[in-house]
């Protein structure tokens, strides 16, 4: 038996793509393309070129691949571009989504992870945040995730399909043998942003606000290695395959870091000045955002590996400075 994984040529796609072929398991990829790379699936993986909204598609996979479980990666992920062009969200992350269960439905695929997310959450009533505290998304992006959650839950209900949502963080780093890494166009990830500077592309980091309720003024995150990222959608896969019932995680690492904490950090592993300016805030961006993770190392096992923000700057650097242009390189 096979596991798909939908947006396996995207970053966290790829990197638990490989990570699954490393641990010799048979695995699918299928991605669009849209922002993935064909460069970055693994050459022992299968790939299918298409889209998660084409019910065809989703049914010539099933069809062709006999598949034990799904790992779903494929969905829009931009808060800023959520806000601008909310339809395009709906479209994509709940119409694909709706069209993938539709068919795991008819071809009798009952598990299923799902990529889900921390803006969930919206601004969080504590910190560390749980997975039983209130969802109020204040994003787009956020709320198609979380409608996602909720049409897996009722779909459960009615077919017994059973899932894992993994809400995680800020997703970073790279594979530490620089054979894969993180490229998006444009590229609105925080630490890969930075990497810009010393990487001569870009000459100033721009902070968007300095004016929240945090000790600097900027947003904190949760950062987490995308390799850590990867075997907890395996270890949640199992989960699933050992007969683990419907359930929500929180992956991070625990810790906050504000945007200046981060900036300072890169400029210790790159020796680069990175000069920064502050802009207005962006709409929907949360002042907090830290993980509690207890349930997933109690039920799941999970053990991050990657948990200093040195080492996961460092990986990320390593794979930027010899693939400044990404996969184009």
């Amino acid at each position: 038996m096979s596991i798909l994984v939908l947006g396996g040529a995207g970053y966290i796609g790829s990197h638990t793509a490989l990570a699954l072929v490393n641990a010799g398991r048979d695995v699918v990829v299928a991605d669009n393309l849209e922002t993935g790379f064909r460069k970055a699936v693994p050459e022992m993986a299968r790939f299918y070129k298409g889209d998660i909204r084409d019910r065809a598609f989703c049914d010539g996979l099933f069809e062709r691949e006999q598949i034990d479980g799904v790992i779903h990666f494929a969905a829009n992920s931009q808060v800023g571009e959520s806000m601008t062009n909310p339809l395009k969200y709906y479209a994509n992350n709940m119409g694909g989504t709706r069209v993938l269960l539709e068919s795991m439905v008819a071809h009798g695929v009952g598990k299923i992870v799902f990529s889900s997310t921390a803006a969930t959450y919206g601004e969080p009533e504590r910190v560390p945040i749980l997975e039983t505290d209130a969802t109020v998304p204040t994003n787009c992006y956020g709320e198609t995730k979380l409608s996602m959650e909720k049409m897996m839950k009722w779909i459960s209900v009615a077919h017994g399909l059973r899932y894992v949502a993994l809400r995680y963080f800020n997703a970073c780093g790279a594979q530490p043998d620089g054979s894969i890494g993180e490229a998006h166009n444009p590229e609105t990830h925080l630490i890969p942003v930075i990497l810009q500077v010393p990487g001569g592309q870009r000459e100033k980091i721009s902070i968007f606000g300095d004016d929240y309720p945090t000790p600097d003024g900027t947003c904190i995150r949760d950062y987490i290695h995308v390799c850590d990222l990867a075997q907890a959608h395996i270890l949640a896969l199992d989960y699933l395959l050992s007969s683990g019932e419907n359930n929500v995680f929180n992956l991070g690492n625990g810790v906050g870091f504000s945007v200046k904490e981060v900036i300072e950090e890169a400029r210790k592993v790159t020796g680069h000045a990175i000069p920064t300016e502050v802009l207005p805030r962006r709409a929907g961006d949360p002042a907090q955002l830290i993980a509690s993770s207890e349930k997933a190392k109690t039920l799941l096992g999970w053990k991050p590996e990657f948990e200093d923000l040195h080492t996961i700057i460092q990986t990320a650097w390593d794979w930027h400075k010899t693939h400044p242009r990404g996969f184009e390189d």
